[in-house]
């Protein structure tokens, strides 16, 4: 097992893409993919695309973060994947209803970001663990659940 303990680079530093695209051209180019909420481990275990068991142990000054280079040799890289992150997104019917929701979702410690009056709730499990518990709100219409191209409508 390789075991990681230094950040080499970023994969679009201009020294460091010309040698990523060669690499890639070769299919030598493996991927550490992790969760938006691994990138602030500095030691674990994990699996790289191609199979190889690896080991991170990084320093306290460096985090992980999208296109970290692991590895950079003259025949194969390894580089830091984050998943696409999925959000629910509601639309409360008044302030009021914002206001209650916010601090549900707050006291939850549920990771939150805003678009204008829509408030996304990022999935870190099941997306029904969300749903069931905001039910209640979403049964009686004071919030509204919208799918991804849904604006909300005041």
């Amino acid at each position: 097992m390789n075991i990681f303990s230094d950040i080499i680079g970023a994969a679009d530093q201009p020294g460091f893409r010309e040698d990523l695209h060669r690499l890639d051209h070769a299919h030598a180019v493996d991927h550490l993919r992790l969760s938006r909420s691994d990138l602030a481990r500095r030691r674990f275990r994990g699996l790289t695309d191609a199979g190889r068991e690896i080991a991170i142990a990084l320093p306290r000054s460096q985090q992980l973060f999208d296109g970290a280079i692991l590895e950079l040799k003259a025949s194969a890289a390894l580089v830091v994947r984050v998943e696409t992150e999925d959000w629910l997104r509601f639309v409360a019917r008044d302030a009021a209803t914002a206001l209650r929701l916010g601090y549900f979702a707050g006291n939850l410690h549920w990771r939150v970001r805003f678009e204008g009056d829509v408030l996304l709730i990022a999935v870190e499990t099941e997306r029904r663990v969300y749903l069931d518990r905001l039910e209640p709100m979403i049964q009686s219409g004071e919030i509204r659940p919208l799918r991804t191209a849904e604006v909300a409508v005041p």
